[in-house]
């Protein structure tokens, strides 16, 4: 079980670091060439613990072009403003890594 959760956590910070490189050169392009379209979306998470839906919301807001604005932590719904519509996946993608960590 530990080794479990330790796993998911080293899995977690990589993937974190993928996604923020990712993003960075993503907005970098996007604000060159003009194409934003900002919204603000809701997306409803697995997570059940406040402390992994706060890590969740803090993980959307270290990623550039996207900001955590709200979070429910009895709905289980977070608030996201993008700087482009894309589907939940693609905005929460170490989810699963931190359901593994904490849950």
């Amino acid at each position: 079980m530990f080794i479990t959760r330790i796993f998911y956590a080293i899995a977690y910070f990589l993937v974190l670091l993928f996604e923020i490189g990712k993003a960075a050169v993503d907005v970098a392009a996007r604000t060159v060439n003009g194409k934003v379209e900002p919204v603000v979306m809701e997306i409803e998470t697995e997570l059940k613990r406040p402390i992994s839906q706060t890590i969740l919301a803090n993980s959307i807001t270290l990623t550039p072009g996207t900001l955590s604005i709200d979070l429910d932590s009895e709905k289980q719904i977070l608030k996201v403003a993008i700087i482009t519509p894309r589907s939940k996946e693609k905005v929460i993608p170490f989810e699963k890594y931190i359901k593994g960590m904490l849950e």
